[in-house]
């Protein structure tokens, strides 16, 4: 199957995910839900915002990379290589804390799961685009979660 075929599969399957988790059952959210819920749908949407604008003539609808737009590795992607996919599980949380329920929140992992899978595709795509310039940036840089400072580096 052609790699933009796949990458299209990948963006239906995304938008039914998002379809049913807003189709799930939810709870009445609690006043204390709705700040922090809120905040972090805010801060998920303004990631967003700001990696899609890091990526410039780079974005686009699939995770198949523009054959020779460059990798992006400054701003939002300095400290993750996914930080659009990081984004939206970040608002994904938002809505769980606000007013998920068991499904919800089950829902959430399903959702995890498919960001992980699609994001390590993505880097399999990017490695065979960028070869040792992406290797060196994704043994320092997160794929979804920044990685955490080695000993070295906070010394």
């Amino acid at each position: 199957m052609r790699r933009s075929t796949v990458g299209w599969i990948l963006v239906g399957g995304q938008v039914l995910l998002f379809v049913v988790l807003v189709v799930l059952p939810w709870r009445p959210p609690t006043v204390l839900g709705i700040v922090v819920g809120g905040a972090l749908v805010l801060a998920g949407v303004a990631l967003a915002l700001i990696a899609a604008r890091g990526l410039g003539g780079a974005l686009t609808p699939t995770p198949v990379p523009i054959a020779g737009a460059g990798l992006r590795t400054t701003g939002a992607y300095r400290l993750v290589r996914h930080p659009i996919y990081s984004a939206l599980l970040l608002a994904t949380l938002g809505l769980l804390v606000a007013a998920g329920t068991v499904w919800g929140w089950a829902w959430g992992v399903v959702i995890v799961v498919f960001f992980t899978a699609k994001s390590r595709w993505e880097d399999s795509l990017l490695r065979e685009e960028y070869g040792p310039q992406w290797d060196a940036w994704a043994a320092t840089t997160g794929g979804l979660v920044p990685k955490p400072p080695r000993r070295e580096d906070r010394a």
